[in-house]
């Protein structure tokens, strides 16, 4: 028996990325685009119709930008699943969308396989960074307006949020650290206490406010 396929919204005002990313879909059958959106109000009320499991959510859009939508969204469903599609010229908008919770980034030239491998890491509520994303989101991070005070994290927690900042999965943290999983979920449970966030998404941008990555 074959499993449920990912249902997926596109919210992007251009026409052609729509198109595009639904005939790479049409030939993944782990996936299903249940809907389209030409701009961030519309895309609000699909979220909301739709309930799809990923948004894939574009940030300069006419009517209601990305950022807005993805604040919107989050705000009547925190458990919703989003993933930005973005330009190389939008660190403060994809900064800002990680401190929401934003469950990836593509950039919009992305291959096929990382695209696939975004959409399934967003679905077992993992965020992935591609090295390009995460170098931009760190380079942002690191101006001195975006600083944050000291660390409240320990040296071991620090270690844990580097590794899901590298898209480490639990599993692959605990392996790579030489702990248990739920020592990962404990550990990762105490950093978005002491950084007052309530996902990995944002976990990672406050830490790269601090510096820590």
């Amino acid at each position: 028996m074959s499993e449920t396929p990912v249902r997926i919204l596109i919210v992007d005002d251009h026409m052609i990325v729509r198109q595009g990313l639904k005939l790479i879909f049409e030939t993944e059958p782990s996936v299903e685009v249940v809907g389209e959106a030409g701009n961030g109000l519309i895309g609000v009320e699909q979220a909301r119709e739709l309930a799809p499991d990923i948004i894939l959510m574009d940030l300069q859009m006419p009517e209601m930008d990305g950022l807005t939508a993805v604040r919107a969204i989050l705000s009547e469903n925190p458990g919703q699943k989003i993933i930005i599609l973005t330009t190389f010229n939008e660190d403060e908008l994809m900064y800002q969308c990680l401190q929401l919770g934003a469950k990836g980034f593509l950039l919009k030239d992305t291959g096929r396989e990382a695209l696939m491998n975004t959409i399934h890491a967003a679905v077992r509520g993992e965020t992935l960074l591609s090295p390009e994303v995460m170098q931009k989101l760190l380079n942002y991070a690191s101006q001195p307006a975006a600083k944050g005070g000291g660390s409240l994290l320990s040296e071991r927690e620090i270690e844990v949020i580097r590794a899901a900042a590298e898209g480490g999965t639990n599993q692959q943290i605990a392996l790579q650290l030489g702990i248990s999983e739920r020592t990962v979920r404990a550990h990762l449970t105490n950093i978005y206490n002491k950084l007052g966030v309530s996902s990995r998404g944002a976990a990672i941008a406050a830490a790269a406010q601090q510096g820590l990555l």
